[in-house]
């Protein structure tokens, strides 16, 4: 390949990078683009897991042999079998030299090389492959994983020239990584509550939107648990902010864990002092026995004095469910009759027969101090 040629698969590797949405896409844009651009069979990304003691592939693309799946669960390396990493590399890196790809064939080491890796050069033989050029990646000055790029047998191998280039292709790689991790923290940011760490309001309205869908075109059950933490304005009048956060982030602990019970389950805060749970494909009864252990836990809190709880759910005889709208409504008044109530476990929207209050008082257009008082999710969602 020449050097427009080079160029151009640069630039094109960069782009492909930019243009994912998630780490999924960023990390098999660059393994794709970095295979093409060397002219290769096959190709890989791993990071570099320091606490583990570990290589972790993340993505596996083009021809790949019998058990490398495009994304494994599973596939790791302990780093002492790629001494490379662990010693020649960071000893360079230390040293202030460059972090230089190399050549491997399944004769052994060629262009570049650090060292002979015997487990590299068995698994060239074992999947039919006649040899790979590896490229260190530096993340923030930091030794991050490796881009690895494989040629099938009885096709030229990798040459000083190719090495070279695995090398600009990793430092591209690297700048496209760190991109892809400042715009997953900020969506991480969008999406999350900054004081207890659950998900917030965005998040839930976004996921919801989704269940819903899921729940008209397949039938899937969808749930929601929305809580009213009760007593946190007297917390903050009478013991100040710092403990009615703490009275937050101690019930959230608790959303959280019961939330666990349910496969899947997002726990998030809403705002103030409202939560809730959404809940897709667990049956009602699971996630009403989830409501009530979180009565039972929060009531257990030193602070604060329990949760109004309701909760509505597509399997109870609630009428359809077309819109995120009408389910947050039924929560919403569920957990409305429980505060009135002063309920210690949670209400449940459908369960009171034809007649069900709850149902009614979701449905019913709100009025007068009844507006007033209900004032959370009317009208908020399209």
């Amino acid at each position: 390949m020449g050097e427009d040629g080079r160029l151009t698969a640069v630039v094109a590797l960069a782009q492909g990078m930019a243009a994912a949405h998630t780490p999924r896409e960023s990390w098999r844009a660059a393994a794709l683009g970095a295979c093409r651009a060397l002219g290769g069979s096959f190709a890989a990304l791993s990071v570099w897991e320091r606490e583990l003691g570990r290589l972790r592939v993340l993505v596996n693309v083009g021809d790949r042999a019998q058990g490398e799946e495009e994304f494994p669960g599973g596939e790791t390396y302990p780093v002492h079998q790629f001494p490379e990493i662990t010693e020649f590399l960071h000893e360079r890196w230390v040293a202030g030299g460059e972090p230089n790809a190399w050549v491997e064939t399944a004769e052994g080491p060629a262009a570049g090389q650090p060292g002979y890796c015997h487990q590299r050069v068995a698994a060239l033989r074992r999947r039919g492959r006649g040899c790979c050029v590896v490229a260190p990646i530096v993340l923030n000055g930091r030794a991050w994983g490796e881009l690895y790029v494989a040629r099938s047998a009885g096709v030229p191998v990798f040459g000083r020239g190719d090495a070279d280039f695995a090398t600009v292709l990793a430092s591209v790689v690297s700048a496209g990584l760190a991109q892809s991790e400042r715009l997953e923290e900020a969506r991480r940011l969008a999406f999350t509550d900054a004081l207890t760490g659950l998900a917030n309001r965005r998040a839930v309205d976004v996921r919801l939107e989704e269940a819903i869908e899921r729940h008209r075109d397949q039938g899937v059950v969808v749930s929601l648990v929305v809580c009213d933490l009760n007593g946190l304005k007297h917390v903050n009048d009478t013991r100040g902010h710092a403990v009615g956060d703490r009275l937050l982030e101690r019930f959230g602990s608790v959303l959280s864990l019961c939330g666990a019970m349910l496969p899947g389950a997002l726990a998030a805060r809403l705002g103030g002092d409202e939560f809730c749970l959404l809940v897709v494909g667990s049956p009602a009864d699971d996630v009403v026995k989830a409501a009530d252990e979180l009565c039972r836990r929060a009531a257990e809190l030193e602070l604060g004095e329990g949760v109004a709880c309701g909760v509505a759910s597509t399997e109870d005889p609630i009428g359809p469910v077309r819109s995120a709208r009408r389910l947050f409504r039924l929560a919403d008044a569920a957990q409305y009759q429980a505060k009135a109530m002063r309920a210690d476990r949670p209400v449940v929207a459908g369960r009171e027969g034809e007649d069900d209050p709850v149902v009614r008082l979701a449905d019913a257009e709100p009025s007068g101090e009844d507006a007033v008082e209900r004032r959370r999710f009317r009208g908020r969602l399209p």
